[in-house]
């Protein structure tokens, strides 16, 4: 069952420099309900991830709103509290030498890195110790984070967006530049986390990322949602292949989909 609302937009638009990323866009996600937004490159998908973060914000106009967790003003603290969030661009931010047990910590600020002014606890420190196990990462606590493969440090990532226990988690192509073997474990993960409560928000062009929990699609093209419902109605061939304006047909099983060309 769907809970509370924890983004509501009306009417939004947004710009990126001189051009805009999302129009006119009308859109309600719930507490409880696991989405994807599906869509190809350029279609938006991160502009609203960063409505979400407060990286963008919308041009202010008569009939439009964006709503967070039931607020139009946001307490930045507050949000961070209630939401992890993964994407290459976090990623990026960290610089190289950073051991890997301070990434996860800084998930308890809401920051990128560790500061003077940040200290940690033992129970965080516990914590996240804890997390980087259950990520199989367990003994790597000192590691510097650029020596970490790419699937280790995405799965770094996850036990910083976690840490805190937030209710959901917001994730931003996650599965990009993995080989299987860190995307299948990646995933896997994922769906323990949807199983165990935390409402899950994947963004991707990607239809082998979508987990067998996911039961709302999102389509969106070119700054618009062109679907809203079902997984099982919106992710078909039919739907996929105007989405991508390519042919495409769609194997499913065990609740997993593949694209292939038709």
């Amino acid at each position: 069952m769907a809970g509370a609302p924890y983004l509501e937009l009306e009417q939004v638009e947004a710009w990126q420099g001189p051009r805009p990323v999302l129009q006119g866009v009308d859109l309600r996600l719930h507490l409880g309900e696991h989405t994807v937004v599906l869509g190809p490159n350029g279609a938006g998908k991160s502009a609203l991830i960063k409505l979400l973060t407060r990286e963008l914000y919308p041009v202010v106009q008569a009939g439009s709103s964006l709503r967070l967790f039931g607020h139009s003003t946001v307490n930045l603290w507050e949000l961070r509290g209630r939401m992890g969030h993964v994407s290459a661009d976090l990623q990026a931010g960290y610089r190289p030498q950073i051991p890997t047990e301070e990434v996860v910590l800084s998930g308890w600020f809401g920051s990128v890195g560790i500061g003077r002014h940040h200290q940690a606890t033992a129970t965080q420190r516990m914590r996240a110790h804890g997390l980087l196990h259950q990520m199989g990462l367990g003994g790597l606590e000192r590691r510097p984070f650029a020596e970490l493969s790419d699937g280790q440090r995405r799965r770094v990532l996850l036990a910083r967006a976690i840490v805190h226990r937030p209710e959901l988690l917001v994730l931003d192509e996650p599965t990009n530049g993995l080989d299987p073997q860190a995307r299948h474990l990646l995933l896997r993960l994922l769906r323990q986390l949807a199983e165990q409560g935390t409402t899950l928000l994947l963004v991707t062009h990607q239809l082998e990322a979508v987990i067998p929990e996911i039961s709302r699609a999102v389509l969106l093209q070119e700054g618009r949602i062109v679907g809203d419902g079902t997984a099982e109605a919106l992710l078909t061939a039919e739907r996929l292949s105007r989405l991508f304006d390519t042919p495409l047909q769609v194997v499913q099983r065990d609740g997993w989909r593949q694209l292939l060309p038709a």
